[in-house]
């Protein structure tokens, strides 16, 4: 049976992150004061029109892209609370991003790839958009990636200490 659903098209990137999986998605998931410090320059305006940390919140924020402003209201969803984050857009697009976070390869450190789902449109307009959208977007989220990394190491307490020091 052929599936009736518009076809899609996804753009990700995963990165290492020196950072325990619990901060991490601890930092993706609070919209008051984790959130806003990860997105990249490109985004601005984010407020929480309702909730706040984790499923049921509402957010609005804008991005700019290539000289445009696209404004974006988008709810979120933890169809695995703890480990994978949904911002599903209803405003501004279609499109539906995801935050999955798994440890790493050794303790204290976090696997995290940020994918983002899109339809694809029709014609030239969608072959243009499926070859720009990656090119834009995964240098976007290997920022927020890095900023994601030092927003949870921020908020270890363990990293706030002062530093260990070698003696002669």
């Amino acid at each position: 049976m052929a599936s009736t659903a518009a076809p899609t098209y996804v753009v990700s990137t995963t990165a290492r992150l020196a950072a325990p999986p619990n901060r991490v998605y601890a930092t993706i998931a609070n919209y008051h004061t984790g959130h806003p410090h990860i997105v990249p320059r490109q985004f601005s305006g984010m407020a929480v029109e309702e909730g706040g940390i984790g499923e049921g919140t509402r957010i609005r924020f804008q991005v700019r892209v290539l000289g445009t402003t696209t404004h974006f209201r988008a709810v979120v969803t933890e169809p695995e609370p703890g480990r994978v984050l949904v911002e599903r857009n209803i405003a501004g697009s279609d499109s539906v991003t995801t935050f999955t976070v798994d440890p790493g390869p050794t303790p204290g450190e976090s696997t995290v790839t940020i994918s983002t789902e899109f339809s694809v449109k029709p014609g030239l307009a969608g072959r243009i958009e499926r070859f720009l959208t990656p090119r834009i977007l995964r240098p976007m989220y290997a920022e927020e990636l890095r900023r994601l990394e030092a927003q949870a190491r921020a908020s270890d307490p363990a990293r706030t200490a002062a530093p260990a020091t070698a003696r002669a």
